[in-house]
């Protein structure tokens, strides 16, 4: 009995799939693919905050805008 309990709880354990990784062997064409790899992603990453420091100066020079119609309309509400 405690042979069949424990051969049915072993049985539904979840299946873990195996995670994928990479291992770099030290030769010099994985040292200087693995090289390549690290550029793109560094220049991937600097394009990405470029593009996302543009993308908050136009949003601060849009909140200025609104900031100026929001007095304009304070200003004209109380005459």
């Amino acid at each position: 009995m405690l042979t069949r309990l424990t051969a049915n709880s072993v049985r539904r354990l979840p299946r873990v799939a195996p995670v994928s990784a990479r291992f770099y062997t030290e030769n010099t064409f994985n040292k200087k693919e693995k090289a390549h790899e690290d550029q793109y992603a560094r220049q991937h990453e600097a394009a990405q905050l470029k593009k996302m420091k543009e993308e908050i100066e136009q949003k601060k020079k849009e909140l200025e805008e609104l900031e100026k119609q929001h007095a304009e309309v304070e200003k004209n509400s109380k005459q």
